[in-house]
């Protein structure tokens, strides 16, 4: 018979897919007639963090809509883009977003408390670090787990790795 199996659970961006998605909306809202004339860009600032610009705050609202789906078009969730409110920042109207990777100890212990208790008999959840590893003795267990965290109404992006 085989040991434990187990797999772990993170919450990583695919930061090639949201650059995608970023250069594709900056493209089109350059080749948009709505967009003519409103100073509408996109762009990082910094590592993680995305600037939408425009003049007014309805448009601002439209580039980041063109941009949310954009990110949903390539696979990427959501949950894992924080972004503020608009607000006036001299003539434009700005939004910052930031990209938001790793689980917190708080949705940690939120995921391992969820598998504790609706989970099958049998099955381990440890924190290591920014992830999760998930183990039991059961693959089916294993499977009935991660349907569990699918379900679960979570703030954070999850993806299911290193399945052995």
């Amino acid at each position: 018979m085989a040991g434990e199996s187990s797999f772990d659970v993170v919450s990583k961006v695919d930061r090639q897919e949201v650059d995608n998605a970023l250069n594709q909306t900056a493209k089109e809202i350059g080749q948009r007639y709505d967009f003519r004339g409103t100073g509408a860009s996109i762009e990082w600032s910094g590592q993680q963090d995305v600037v939408l610009k425009a003049c007014s705050e309805d448009r601002v609202a439209a580039v980041l809509d063109v941009f949310q789906t954009k990110l949903i078009r390539r696979g990427v969730s959501l949950k894992a883009l924080d972004c503020g409110e608009p607000h006036q920042s001299g003539k434009e109207y700005r939004i910052e977003g930031s990209l938001k990777e790793g689980l917190t100890q708080e949705n940690a212990k939120k995921l391992t408390k969820l598998i504790r208790d609706e989970g099958p008999r049998g099955i381990k959840a440890q924190i290591t670090g920014d992830e999760v590893r998930v183990s039991s003795k059961s693959r089916d267990d294993l499977q009935t787990a991660i349907a569990l965290l699918k379900g679960a109404d979570l703030d954070v992006a999850l993806q299911f790795v290193n399945y052995r």
